[in-house]
């Protein structure tokens, strides 16, 4: 399983007459987009376009430091999308990664360290990402 993003932008930052360095915290997590897919064994499971990447690596960020022991499924409740954008569920076999946007379509079940691993990729890819488009990273709270 596989978190891949591409093609970082800010469109609506100028719209809302902001520099990055001046934007505050909500309007860059919904601000900073990027084209967004999951892959599973090299195949893709589902991508989307303009996805907010920041608010998305920023709420997985905190997901996986929550308590162990009482952790439940993520599902990105995102400002700007639906519920359930992106979902990770547990099932008998780990975990697995799906979305409101692939009804039904899940990724493979993978172990929690291996789903932690692929988190902190992600963190690192968004966090480069935003530093390329001249976004100080540091308001994405890595794992």
């Amino acid at each position: 399983m596989r978190f891949v993003c591409r093609n970082f932008g800010l469109s609506d930052l100028a719209r809302r007459g902001l520099t990055a360095q001046e934007a505050p915290l909500a309007v860059l997590l919904l601000d900073v987009e990027a084209e967004l897919s999951v892959w599973d064994r090299g195949r893709p499971v589902w991508s989307e376009e303009a996805f907010p990447v920041a608010e998305l690596a920023y709420h997985l960020a905190r997901w996986v430091r929550g308590p162990a022991g009482g952790r439940g499924d993520f599902g990105l409740d995102s400002a700007q999308a639906e519920s359930g954008l992106v979902r990770v569920v547990g099932c008998d076999g780990g975990w697995r990664v799906g979305s409101v946007l692939a009804p039904g379509v899940w990724t493979s079940p993978v172990g929690w360290d291996v789903l932690v691993a692929e988190i902190e990729r992600f963190d690192r890819s968004v966090r480069e990402g935003l530093a390329a488009v001249g976004v100080d990273p540091a308001f994405v709270l890595g794992p």
